[in-house]
């Protein structure tokens, strides 16, 4: 009777764990209709480490595992629009971390810029950005393997990603996914964003080849 308890607990974790969220603005056709390029910046990081190291080392750690976000997702959509059709271009990262460099904002104070200010300095018509909180560092790699137990007693958790487009004419939030991060999320960043990406890709609103008769949030 425990043994089944276990198992039962363990596969309402594995459901809660893998719950994701997608938030689409019903003005989104409205807004997007005239994107032609989109950038990614580096995403808003929060580590909670267990080992003992400096808030200065901290700090490092943080700044690396955003621009390892960055990187994913420029590497995931240069793959993907190889086989699939975007409405939109991806502005290429270092262009859009040079012109970051150059108006001297830095992963410091990028979070002191709306939208609308970041979209006009990189030219660009949208921005994808987002935030990263994790107990682990994910770009050296993580364990895949897992037993029941882990989901149990939390082992499992990496932490939460969430993912955002928003209109650079308006600063208007036109879309949004966020998903826990696990040991079944990925083996790394690129790992995890490839894995991730992939799930939503039905849902993803530049997709052309996506069906149109979606909800709308």
């Amino acid at each position: 009777m425990k043994n089944k308890f276990l198992f039962l607990f363990a596969i309402l974790c594995l459901s809660l764990n893998a719950q994701k969220n997608v938030y689409e603005s019903t003005k989104f056709d409205e807004l997007s209709q005239k994107h032609e390029t989109l950038a990614i910046i580096p995403f808003v990081t929060n580590l909670q480490l267990k080992d003992g190291i400096s808030n200065a080392e901290l700090k490092k750690l943080e700044e690396k595992e955003a621009y390892e976000v960055q990187n994913a997702l420029e590497t995931y959509f240069s793959k993907r629009k190889k086989k699939k059709k975007f409405s939109v271009e991806f502005q290429n990262t270092e262009n859009t971390n040079a012109l970051l460099k150059q108006n001297n904002i830095t992963y410091e104070n990028i979070d002191i810029y709306t939208v609308k200010q970041l979209c006009e300095i990189l030219g660009v018509d949208g921005l994808i950005s987002g935030s990263l909180d994790l107990n682990v560092l994910l770009s050296k790699g993580v364990p895949t393997s897992f037993r029941i137990m882990d989901y149990i007693d939390g082992q499992a958790d990496y932490g939460r990603i969430g993912v955002k487009i928003s209109d650079g004419n308006t600063g208007k939030l036109l879309w949004k996914y966020e998903k826990q991060i696990n040991k079944k999320s990925g083996k790394n960043t690129t790992d995890l964003i490839d894995k991730m990406m992939k799930m939503t890709s039905r849902k993803f609103p530049y997709d052309r080849e996506r069906p149109r008769d979606r909800k709308k949030s």
